[in-house]
């Protein structure tokens, strides 16, 4: 029996492991000046290397932020997901319609979504849609949804291998995945995927994809406070 169809406006972000701190930056980076005494920098206090921290990311000497790992689990639109693999600085496994029937889970934007793009290519900006506009786009995107699901449990019904029937569904379709990288490949991420006032390169990221980088720089500013207080002060640029 097929499942009732869902529809979200939001993502899922989970923090699910770590081996990533401040203190990992310090002894990463003063293996270059200390070599084997830099093994006593492990475990150390990092507030005292602060200005280290914040010298390495105004300087870009970004290898020493690589020595850090960041787990998360994510569940967004598939559009999503294929702007995420446009960063091939990341680790990640997505789950399968080709092993696996995927749920009626479908994206509709919140009405506080910004519907209208305003001037040329390249330079314009996003407005809110009136009340018909958001309507018809509600009622647009469920008409299409519907038809799609229902078209996939007949191809599935009549036997046909997932593989082929997940083709009908629309990249709206919620999946999941593990998303892996260390602090360096994800303050490049954040720098690219989100719209901040005082970014040294201002960034026009996809609404959808940046409710995922926001809720991954939360658990980053929990996790590598001082280095986050870096990548500020820096003007959001990746070491």
């Amino acid at each position: 029996m097929a499942e009732e169809i869902v529809y979200r406006d939001d993502v899922t972000v989970e923090l699910i492991k770590s081996s990533a701190s401040d203190a990992d930056v310090i002894w990463a980076a003063r293996v270059s000046t200390a070599g084997e005494k830099s093994m006593e920098e492990i475990g150390e206090d990092p507030s005292r290397s602060a200005g280290l921290i914040n010298y390495l990311a105004r300087e870009r000497h970004g290898s020493p932020f690589e020595h850090t790992s960041m787990t998360f689990f994510i569940s967004a639109p598939i559009f999503v997901f294929r702007e995420f693999m446009r960063h091939r600085i990341a680790s990640y496994n997505e789950e399968s319609g080709r092993y696996r029937e995927l749920r009626p889970v479908f994206y509709i934007p919140s009405r506080s979504r910004k519907l209208l793009q305003v001037g040329k290519t390249g330079s314009y900006t996003f407005e809110d849609g009136t009340q018909a506009q958001f309507e018809l786009s509600i009622a647009a995107m469920k008409t299409a949804y519907i038809a799609a699901y229902e078209s996939y449990q007949k191809m599935l019904e009549a036997g046909i291998a997932r593989e082929v029937a997940r083709v009908v569904l629309p990249v709206a379709t919620y999946s999941s995945m593990y998303v892996s990288m260390n602090a360096r490949a994800l303050m490049n991420f954040l720098s690219l995927r989100t719209s901040r006032e005082g970014s040294h390169f201002p960034s026009y990221p996809q609404r959808e994809i940046e409710m995922v980088a926001e809720k991954m720089e939360a658990e980053f500013a929990t996790l590598m406070p001082i280095t986050y207080g870096a990548f500020e002060k820096s003007g959001r640029i990746a070491p």
